[in-house]
Order: C-alpha cells, then sequence, then structure tokens
C-alpha cells in the first residue's frame, strides 16, 4: 500500500483515526494487540460473481476449502461484512448437504457436519449478496474508506467518469465482497469467475484461463491464482480499459489503462519490465509470480495497492506529456508497489503490528530503484525527503515501528512504519554492508515463502547471513521509539594536537549507532567512522594541525537523527564544497537560507549550487536566491539565464525562470514567452507568472493557453493567483482543489491560502456549475478522512454554509439562471449533509 493525500490542501494535517478498534488483545498490556489466533487453515476459495450496477451489490457463490489449523473444530467461522447470507451448505463432489448456520455483527458462524481434525480438508459453500454500500466499517487517515467493493459511476450519469468496478482488500475489507477469514495471516489460493458486461475487460489475480460469451451481452472469465496468498491482496477490477502489452522474459507484463492515456501508457509504467529485473537480480530471487498488471481506478481510497499480479493505482498516475516531461510523479509508487510481490505478498507480515516488514521494504526499495537509474543523489534526496516527513512530526516520536498497543489497525500506516522504516533499512545496509545485507534479504525470502513472518524473523536472516548479534539494532529501531536528537561541540588542544569532538543526545533514551564525522584541517575534509554508545555524552580526539576549520557530523547522512547544527556561512561554503554526499551538501545550501544577500559567502555557495551535478540542488539555490537584489543578480543572472533556456531538466528551467520573475525586468520577456509553449507544465506555468509578473496586462490572454484540466497540483499552485486575480473563468474548475481546502492551505502556506479562499468565494458567487460540483465531489472524496477530525468537519461544515448561504443570495439576484444555480444549491446541501 502506498498513501497517497486526496489533495495537496491537506498535506501536514494529521486526522486521528476513529476506525473500531480490533478485539485480540492479552493481558501483558494495557492495550495488546495479538496476532490473529489460527483455529481453521484456508485452503481455497473459488468464486462465481456478477454484479448488479443499478443497486451496486454483487452477487455472489463460493466454495471455500479449509481445515482446522491444529486442533480438532466442528465450527468455521468467517468474516462477511453486511450480506445477505442465502444459503450455506457442505459441498462433497458436488453434493450440497445444508449446514446450520448463525450470522450476526459481520460474523458468519457455520457448524460443519462433524469435528473435524488438522488437515482434515472440507469444502462449504455459499450462496450470498455483498452490499458494499451497507457496510459500517469506516476508513482511515491512509485509506479513506473501508467497504471493499467499489461502484464507480455504475449508473453512467457522470458524463465525464467512466463506469468501473474495483476492490480494496487492506485492511480487512474482502470479507466485505467474499466471506472469508480475513486476517493477514491466512493465505489461500484462488479462483473467480466474473461475469460482465462483454464490453468491459477484466483483471483479477494470477492468468486469464478462461473467457466465455453469455446471453444478452454478458462474458463470463475465469481467473486462476495457484499460489497461496492473504486474503486482503485478492482483487477484482472491471472496466473500459485499454490493454497495453509489455513482457519480463516469458512473464507477461500489462498495463490496464483508460483509452484517452493508452498511448502514454509506456511512458508512465515503461520501466516496469526494468524494475523486475533490477529487483530479482538484487535479492537473486526471481519475480514469484506468473504474470503483473496494473491498474487504475477513479475515486480510488489511497494511493497505490499492491493486490497479488494486480496492482491497483489511484488516477492520478494517469499522466500525459505536460507531466511526464518533468517528472513521472508516479514511478516511486510503482517500484514500491512492484517490490511489495516480494515483501509483502511472497512473505507477509503476519499481524498488523509487524506491518512495517512489508511497508519499510517498499518504502526502501523507492531508495534502490533511484539509486540503480538515477544515481545515489537522487536516491538520497528521496529518503531525505521521506525521513524528513517523520522527523518533523513529533506526534510520531513516541510510536514503536513494531508496534503491539495501536487503537486501531489503520494507525500503523504512517511515517512511522513508512518512511522511517526505509531509513532504518538504510541504516542496517550500511552497518552490514551491501553483500550481508542483499543476502539476508535473499534467506528471509526463501526461508518465509508464501508463508507469514514478522520482525524477529526478518532479524534472525540478518543474524544467520552476517554472523552479527543484532538485538541492539532491532531492540532500539524496532521495539522502540524514536531517534537521536544530537547537538555537538569541539575544541582544539594545541599540546597534543588534537580536537576533542563532543556529541550529545538529548532524548530520554539513549541510542548506540556509528557515526561518520568529518574533520577539516586546512580546508581539506577527513572521514572518521566512530561508534556512539547509548550514553548522553560521547567524546572523540582526533589529531588535527589547528584548530579545524568544520567538523560535520553525520557526513554521510546515514544516521535517521535530529541534528542541531549551527556554522557559519563560510563554513556551510566550505562543507558544500568539501561533501561528496548530497545530504552534506543539500544541508549546507539548505542552511545559509537567512544569510543570502548578507554574506559573500552564501552568495558564492549559490552560485557553486547552480552547477551541481544533481538538479534538485539547481532548484534549492533558484528557489533560494532574490534576484531583485542588484549584488545578486550581477554574480548570478548570467548562470540563472542560461538555466532558464538550456537546463536539461525542465523543473530547473522553470525555477530558473521565475526567478527571473523576481527582476520584473522586461528583457528577460523573450524567455518567458517562449516558455509559455514549451511542453513542460512547469515551464509554462512560471512562465506565464513571469509574464504577468513583468506585465500584469497580458494575464487572462496567456492564462486562456494552458489547459488546468489535466495538470499537476504544483501547476495548479503556481497558477491559482493569477487565475482567481484576472477571474479567469474557463480556468475556475480547475482551482477547485485549492478551493476546497482553503482552511488548510491558509495553515500551511498564508498566501496560497488566501488566493484559495479567494478562489472559493468567486466560485460561490458565481454560476459555474462545473465548480461548485468539482468542490462538492473533492469533499465528498474526502469525507472519511476529515470526519475523523471534528474540528476539521466543523470547519468543511461551515465553510460549505457559507458557500450555501452565497448561491441562496446568487439565487436572487439572478432569477432567470434558477435552473443551474438551484443544482449547485442541490450539491451544497448534499454536501453539508454528508458533513453533519
Amino acid at each position: 500500500m502506498k498513501k497517497a493525500i486526496l489533495s495537496v490542501a491537506l498535506l501536514g494535517i494529521l486526522f486521528s483515526a476513529n476506525v473500531s478498534a480490533q478485539t485480540e488483545t492479552s493481558g501483558r498490556e494495557k492495550v495488546y494487540r495479538a496476532t490473529h489466533t489460527k483455529v481453521t487453515e484456508l485452503k481455497h476459495t473459488k468464486l462465481k460473481v456478477n454484479f448488479d450496477y443499478q443497486k451496486e451489490q454483487m452477487n455472489g457463490e463460493e466454495w471455500l476449502t479449509a481445515s482446522p489449523y491444529f486442533y480438532p473444530t466442528g465450527e468455521l467461522t468467517l468474516d462477511a461484512k453486511s450480506m445477505l447470507i442465502h444459503e450455506v451448505a457442505l459441498d462433497q463432489n458436488g453434493k450440497k448437504t445444508p449446514l446450520k448456520y448463525e450470522y450476526k455483527d459481520d460474523i458468519l458462524k457455520i457448524s460443519l457436519d462433524k469435528t473435524y481434525q488438522k488437515n482434515q480438508d472440507y469444502t462449504v459453500y455459499i450462496k450470498y449478496t455483498s452490499r458494499p454500500n451497507e457496510v459500517k466499517q469506516e476508513g482511515s487517515a491512509a485509506i479513506s474508506d473501508a467497504k471493499g467493493l467499489y461502484f464507480i459511476n455504475a449508473q453512467g450519469t457522470e458524463a465525464d467518469k467512466p463506469t468501473q468496478i474495483w476492490t480494496q482488500g487492506e485492511t480487512e475489507s474482502s470479507s466485505a465482497w467474499f466471506p472469508t477469514i480475513d486476517k493477514p495471516n491466512q493465505k489461500t489460493t484462488q479462483e473467480i469467475y466474473m461475469t460482465v458486461p462483454d464490453k468491459y475487460v477484466t483483471l483479477s489475480n494470477g492468468l486469464l484461463k478462461d473467457s466465455q460469451k453469455e446471453s444478452n451481452g454478458l462474458r463470463t472469465d475465469h481467473w486462476v491464482m495457484d499460489k497461496p496468498h492473504s486474503t486482503y491482496l485478492f482483487f477484482m477490477g472491471v472496466g473500459d480499459y485499454a490493454i497495453v502489452k509489455d513482457k519480463w522474459k516469458n512473464i507477461a507484463v500489462d498495463y490496464y489503462i483508460e483509452k484517452e492515456y493508452e498511448s502514454y501508457a509506456k511512458q508512465i509504467y515503461g520501466n516496469t519490465p526494468e524494475m523486475i529485473e533490477f529487483f530479482s537480480k538484487k535479492m537473486g530471487y526471481d519475480y514469484p509470480w506468473a504474470k503483473y498488471a496494473q491498474i487504475s481506478g477513479r475515486d480510488y481510497v489511497s494511493g497505490a495497492m499492491e493486490n497479488t499480479t494486480a496492482t491497483l493505482h489511484g488516477s492520478d498516475i494517469l499522466q500525459k506529456p505536460g507531466q511526464l516531461i518533468d517528472e513521472n510523479k508516479w514511478e516511486d509508487t510503482i517500484a514500491h508497489e512492484l517490490f511489495h510481490h516480494w515483501f509483502g505478498d511472497l512473505v507477509t507480515a503476519e499481524s498488523w503490528s509487524n506491518l512495517t516488514v512489508n511497508e519499510s521494504f517498499a518504502n526502501y526499495s523507492e531508495y534502490l530503484w533511484n539509486e540503480y537509474k538515477y544515481g545515489k543523489d537522487h536516491a538520497d534526496y528521496h529518503q531525505m525527503s521521506d525521513v524528513n516527513m517523520y522527523i518533523h512530526n513529533p506526534s510520531d516520536f513516541k510510536k514503536n515501528l513494531v508496534r503491539f498497543n495501536y487503537d486501531s489497525r489503520e494507525d500503523v500506516f504512517d511515517l512511522v512504519t513508512y518512511q522511517k522504516g526505509g531509513g532504518i533499512l538504510h541504516m542496517l545496509r550500511n552497518y552490514l554492508g551491501d553483500d550481508a545485507f542483499f543476502a539476508g534479504m535473499n534467506d528471509y525470502l526463501k526461508t518465509n515463502e508464501y508463508k507469514n513472518a514478522e520482525a524477529h524473523q526478518l532479524r534472525l536472516s540478518f543474524e544467520k547471513v552476517s554472523g552479527k548479534d543484532l538485538n541492539w539494532f532491532f531492540n532500539q529501531w524496532y521495539f522502540g521509539s524514536g531517534n537521536p536528537k544530537l547537538n555537538y561541540s569541539y575544541t582544539f588542544e594545541p599540546v597534543k594536537k588534537q580536537v576533542n569532538v563532543v556529541i550529545n543526545q538529548s532524548q530520554d533514551q539513549p541510542f548506540e549507532f556509528p557515526l561518520a564525522i568529518d574533520v577539516y584541517d586546512n580546508g581539506k575534509p577527513k572521514r572518521y567512522n566512530v561508534w556512539v554508545n547509548a550514553e548522553a555524552k560521547s567524546t572523540f580526539n582526533f589529531d588535527v594541525s589547528k584548530t579545524p576549520d568544520l567538523v560535520n557530523i553525520n557526513a554521510d547522512g546515514i544516521l535517521l537523527a535530529d541534528i542541531t547544527d549551527t556554522k557559519t556561512p563560510e563554513q556551510y561554503l566550505m562543507q558544500y564544497t568539501g561533501s561528496k554526499e548530497l545530504k552534506s551538501r543539500y544541508n549546507a545550501l539548505k542552511n545559509i537560507k537567512d544569510q543570502v544577500g548578507k554574506s559573500p559567502a552564501a552568495t558564492k555557495l549559490l552560485s557553486a549550487a547552480l552547477k551541481d551535478p544533481y538538479f534538485r540542488l539547481r532548484m534549492k539555490a533558484l528557489d533560494l536566491m532574490d534576484l531583485s537584489n542588484p549584488e545578486q543578480l550581477k554574480a548570478l543572472g548570467a548562470d540563472v539565464e542560461k538555466l532558464a533556456s538550456n537546463d536539461p531538466k525542465t523543473l530547473v528551467q522553470a525555477s530558473a525562470i521565475a526567478a527571473l520573475a523576481k527582476t520584473k525586468d522586461k528583457k528577460y520577456t523573450p524567455v518567458f514567452e517562449k516558455g509559455i509553449n514549451a511542453v513542460s507544465n512547469a515551464v509554462k506555468g512560471n512562465s506565464l507568472g513571469a509574464i504577468v509578473t513583468v506585465d500584469p496586462s497580458k494575464a487572462s490572454t496567456m492564462a486562456d493557453k494552458i489547459n488546468l484540466e489535466d495538470a499537476s497540483e504544483d501547476l495548479v499552485a503556481q497558477l491559482l493567483p493569477i487565475v482567481v486575480k484576472n477571474k479567469i473563468t474557463s480556468q475556475m474548475a480547475n482551482i477547485a482543489s485549492y478551493a476546497a481546502f482553503y482552511p488548510f492551505v491558509k495553515f500551511q502556506n498564508p498566501e496560497l491560502g488566501k488566493a484559495a479562499e479567494d478562489g472559493f468565494n468567486w466560485i460561490m458567487t458565481s454560476d459555474n456549475l462545473k465548480a461548485t460540483e468539482s468542490i462538492t465531489k473533492i469533499l465528498g472524496r474526502a469525507k472519511s478522512q476529515v470526519g475523523q477530525n471534528p474540528q476539521a468537519k466543523m470547519m468543511i461544515s461551515q465553510m460549505l454554509k457559507d458557500g450555501l448561504s452565497k448561491k441562496m443570495e446568487l439565487l436572487k439576484q439572478n432569477p432567470q439562471s434558477a435552473a443551474s444555480i438551484n443544482k449547485q444549491i442541490d450539491a451544497l446541501n448534499k454536501a453539508i449533509e454528508d458533513y453533519k
């Protein structure tokens, strides 16, 4: 699972999950989430299903083969959420014998015909109706809804949206569309017969074994998965997709894509075969499944999901050339979900408490892919951004990586499980060395293939391969919380010709860890790798000729720590020029922010960073400078102009154009006008902003040339103030993603938030049905997230009421537009009702 935030406006908002907690506890703690006790072992799940698009229900038949796990039993207990159960029987070679059962509180208890022993198989037949819209369980901040089976535009009433069906099983929602034991430590083979309108294609786990035409324009597809996997990974997808074929070796690699995007499928997904090859070689374990397909779903409730052999992505993956030329923003997610097919699907966490053995590896796969494909700087930058999300979120400091005391199982889908977990694996890799690290991963996979595992088994594999005891590492990083919070000082001892470096840990529980320290003597760094003990204060001495020019701790950027670091601009310049590692260079650049325009060393650092081999550092330098300052313009202007026209990365070109715009000098107009015609969304957007800055009278003419309908949120954010200030009606609906959440945008970025608020008021005082419905639809998709935060719910409810009041006033002023405005009023009333 790759989490996603419904709108960039929601970034930084922490919703507290309020999902019903699991009940499996023990007396060891106030709350202890024990692994689900296995009474029954599932063997095979056979389903025959068809869909009622009008009722948004599914008719199902199931043949479930199982046996007692260890102890004899005469009962089978299944999860079955909000279903109608029509028939339950024992199936013996096609002969059905009715069985007694009780169905209550989403639990189906079946009395078998006798007491069965371990490994004594039986098959139960169940005829049922799945009613996903009746499911009571709620979603969370990570997975915004939990009804398992989703009908998208089922009646075809929304002209701009395709009709689709897709499922979402994680965490325990597969039991909303078939009775099962909905726990991660249950694995089963499966087959599904799906009867659908012949105009649609289907996708499920495993291989398509057969497809038969039926009467009334229907078709039945038979999908078979012959290797066991967990029930939350079962998947069905139905819709009007193009299937773009690819392959890895003799394995089919298919891209199910909306037809509008068919010609861009290879640009979006095309690195997948290379990823499979890379990951297979890196782990010494070939991709273990019969095929790999990827599909996208409209109104998806999270980011993406690693359903075995059939990954589901949210529709944000659908990108066009203007976005793709800047960057494929979904490539990390494509790698993440693919890697789950080893860590998560092949070997599955035995409990949600141990989710990190799935998700930290999927997170770290993004590092591995970026390192291989785009270089270490790119990988380091990506991971630095990930880890900083955790570091700067104090509420996560007290959460263990392996967590047995969560309130809801949904709570473990957070920055600790994912981003911190990936950073911890990076530390472990560097401690063990590459050979041992990847051999340990291989041993873990081979030892536990097609089974479940937990963090201790991961530790044992790494210990088995490396010969090292790793309890110290796992106890503090996996079964403890927090991270080192460091500050340091150093003094020179002229007699001994040594520098004394003191490392202080300010968190409650000291950690032990390896640490890289660079000591700069006469302008040149020397690397020292030391071991910091689990003490509040650690001291190290290094030989130097004089007082060091600079001491840089965590110089390789590997330690996951919060470090207080204060240096002069001259020292930051030395750190930047003397460091090979991306994180040290980036930190030097970032920390001169307040000295830009005040210190010559800061200007020199910016100048050097404009030539950095890694493009995001060039962008950072461009963002920090202010070319309205004559001295900076003189020192940096010529280089910036070259980047605006010639940098190989369009994102750098866009940043350079934004930097030049601050001069308000019309001599750069040709650069800006050229950018308006660029393919790149970023270059177009910043060029428009630059032209408006230089000549505001051109705003409307230029803004109409840019299609924001398929634009990235970054581009929408860039153009939002221009669209609103100049009342560019043609773009009104396209700013809805920000206008819908303007209170939260204001919290993060007051200037942008004010533009978003003005946009909301503009929409509400205008007769624009599309824009108003866009806002209500966006808020509708977010309600399960927002609804778990009373304050956020109250803010949005009041915002909608204010909007309704404005529409009522608009109706009074424009009775001739009553039909359109009344539709908008109805949409707002429905949204208000949803937020009650």
